[in-house]
């Protein structure tokens, strides 16, 4: 898993990858990132599927801000990313990864 950041100068934005291996989705047909930036909306972010079985996104974030997310496979699995920048404790229990920007 992975998170890349990259910094727009004309904008008070981040571009932020997100990217799930095809060693943590297994057999997965659909992954949606779903978290703070989109009211945790289940459907709103279907993240794309690559051809070496990883799945893919890119968002534009507001910097300064840190949001929670997880990642939702098949519509019922939920996962964190190993490689959120924290974790902070999920109102339904277990954590939620964040991304700071």
């Amino acid at each position: 898993m992975s998170l890349k950041k990259q910094y727009l100068k004309t904008k008070p934005e981040c571009k932020v990858t997100f990217s799930l291996p095809k060693s943590m989705t297994g057999s997965a047909g659909t992954v949606y990132l779903v978290g703070e930036f989109n009211g945790w909306d289940e459907q709103e972010n279907p993240m794309k599927l690559c051809k070496d079985g990883s799945f893919n996104l890119t968002l534009n974030l507001e910097k300064g801000r840190e949001y929670q997310f997880r990642y939702l496979l098949d519509g019922s699995i939920w996962e964190n990313d190993d490689c959120a920048d924290k974790y902070v404790a999920a109102p339904y229990g277990g954590d939620n990864s964040v991304v700071i920007v």
